[in-house]
């Protein structure tokens, strides 16, 4: 097995518990903006989140609602205010302190710096979202953890296609044989296989059905299930 070179992040979901704590929070506050009488509950947001993209989300659940506009430009405009309103709610909710760190993952990505470990983040989220969020969990130095960042806006397509990861290991001029992806949720999971790469699985609060790794989340037991080829 090839030495592991890199630790490629999702952000929401597997960093913090963005999207219970903060998109959903966020989502709902921008209804309540737009004077509209929607609301997504727990429930709903969980089966909004096989639809990748908050954009996405919205056209995806306006598809369902009677009081929708009728037109398919007249609800990609509303898509756009709407998800442009919940990116401003979710900076705010963030800089109020209403999102941390998910246990063990700051402490992973300053033990993987110092070993020397190359690291990305990999998101279909907008990149307000990760520049108003990686300053709250790691401080000012978040950006130098990091060799690259790819975001939503990025790609082509958004997970489970595999454009993001194809995309960062290019960057990091690495063979997916060298890479971990560190991932949340079943489409982030299919876009990380699709690209060739294992990975860890961090089920998130959505997701809490999936398989989930024994034990707390460490450097050594991510080198150790890697080197193993333990990692799905």
């Amino acid at each position: 097995m090839p030495p592991l070179e890199a630790l490629l992040w999702d952000v929401d979901g597997t960093l913090a518990e963005t999207e219970r704590d903060g998109h959903r929070v966020a989502f709902n506050m921008a209804f309540t903006r737009a004077g509209l009488g929607w609301r997504w509950d727990d429930a709903r947001y969980g089966a909004l989140l096989h639809v990748t993209g908050g954009r996405e989300r919205l056209l995806a659940d306006m598809a369902n609602r009677a009081d929708a506009p009728a037109a398919r430009p007249a609800r990609e405009d509303l898509a756009r205010t709407l998800h442009a309103s919940k990116n401003a709610a979710y900076a705010w909710l963030v800089a109020q302190g209403r999102i941390t760190a998910r246990e063990g993952v700051v402490a992973v990505i300053e033990a993987a710096h110092a070993a020397g470990l190359r690291q990305a983040i990999v998101t279909t989220t907008s990149r307000v979202n990760v520049e108003a969020l990686l300053p709250r969990l790691l401080g000012s130095r978040w950006a130098t953890r990091f060799a690259t960042v790819v975001c939503g806006e990025d790609v082509a397509r958004k997970k489970p296609a595999p454009d993001a990861y194809q995309l960062a290991l290019a960057l990091l001029h690495l063979p997916p044989s060298r890479a971990l992806a560190i991932e949340d949720s079943p489409p982030g999971v299919a876009a990380a296989r699709a690209a060739g790469l294992a990975v860890a699985r961090r089920p998130s609060h959505y997701f809490a059905g999936e398989p989930t790794p024994a034990g707390p989340l460490t450097l050594a037991a991510l080198r150790a299930g890697f080197e193993r080829g333990a990692l799905s």
